[in-house]
């Protein structure tokens, strides 16, 4: 699925996705200090995953700019992760048109609930409808170590 918007470019193609470049990015995360470059891996080969690219004029390397991973089973529920858009490429909606992207993916039609976790975005997200647990005592999580 591609979609463009202003001479943007959002792409599920994973052959797309520079990896270097999401490694840079995600490895400095606060969400994901502690993840080794294996899981990381691991992690975009079994996701969806959107890159958001810069119009072809502006475009570098690889042109990305942003990127999400969704952890799906296609039909009942999905967790939004890795969401980002570079610093000199945010406040323009680009951050806004990946999460609306997300919830309309062709892919994701059927899903009823999607989860995401998030220190510093609350706003964004409540935008779409996002708000704390129904019932937050109904999750559990069995964590092993680090943070995030």
């Amino acid at each position: 699925m591609d979609v463009t918007r202003d001479g943007f470019l959002i792409s599920d193609d994973i052959r797309r996705i520079d990896r270097e470049a999401v490694w840079a990015f995600i490895s400095h995360a606060y969400w994901a200090r502690n993840r080794s470059r294996e899981q990381h891996e691991r992690a975009l080969d079994r996701s969806l995953c959107l890159g958001v690219y810069r119009p072809v004029s502006q475009a570098g390397a690889s042109g990305q700019m942003g990127f999400a991973r969704i952890i799906s089973d296609y039909a009942i529920t999905a967790h939004i992760a890795d969401v980002y858009i570079l610093e000199p490429y945010r406040g323009q909606g680009l951050g806004k048109w990946l999460v609306q992207t997300i919830l309309d993916h062709p892919e994701l039609k059927l899903v009823r609930r999607f989860t995401l976790n998030t220190d510093d975005a609350q706003g964004l997200y409540a935008r779409y409808g996002f708000g704390p647990l129904r019932q937050p005592s109904a999750m559990m999580e069995l964590w092993r170590g680090g943070p995030w």
